[in-house]
């Protein structure tokens, strides 16, 4: 039982250790294991598996009066349970399938001056970028006054933009 249970511990502290250094002990092999099995050797994947194959066969060794190979079996295959769980866990949290916003989603939107725009310079106006406001460097074909409502024609970059006054 107490190789059973070293090995869950041991499982336990490289689950930590895995969180900790996150993603390090990965890179030690100079992603020679990238794309290897699709993740089924990532460290929490071989974490997940070697606690559940302890804890479990320590379970099943100390209330049964099975043996240590039963036991093995019992811990092998709730290994590979825990680490499915873990291995699709991890896939959902890294799926990218959320889109971040992008300059041309500000197109079309409404804001305020917050600097005057001159006729041949840059101002700055406030804008709502998914949901957050973010002030951003802007140009207009006439000069706008500080609190004037205006509507984005374009994005000039990743942090200007080309405006008009809304006329109301």
């Amino acid at each position: 039982m107490g190789l059973f249970l070293g090995l869950g511990i041991a499982g336990i502290v490289l689950l930590v250790a895995s969180l900790a250094l996150d993603g390090v002990l990965e890179g030690m092999f100079g992603g020679a294991l990238d794309g290897l099995f699709d993740g089924w050797l990532s460290l929490p994947v071989v974490a997940g598996f070697v606690s559940m194959l302890g804890f479990s066969g320590a379970i099943v060794l100390g209330a049964t009066a099975m043996g240590a190979g039963a036991a093995t079996a019992v811990g092998v295959l709730a290994g590979f349970g825990a680490a499915w769980l873990t291995w699709k866990l991890s896939r959902s949290l890294m799926d990218d399938r959320g889109a971040a916003p992008r300059e041309d989603d500000l197109v079309g939107s409404a804001g305020s001056v917050v600097t005057a725009i001159p006729a041949d310079g840059y101002g700055e106006v406030l804008l709502r970028l998914a949901g957050q406001p973010v002030k951003f460097a802007a140009r207009s074909a006439e000069p706008v006054q500080r609190g004037t409502e205006v509507w984005v024609e374009a994005a000039l970059s990743a942090g200007s933009v080309r405006v008009r006054p809304v006329d109301r």
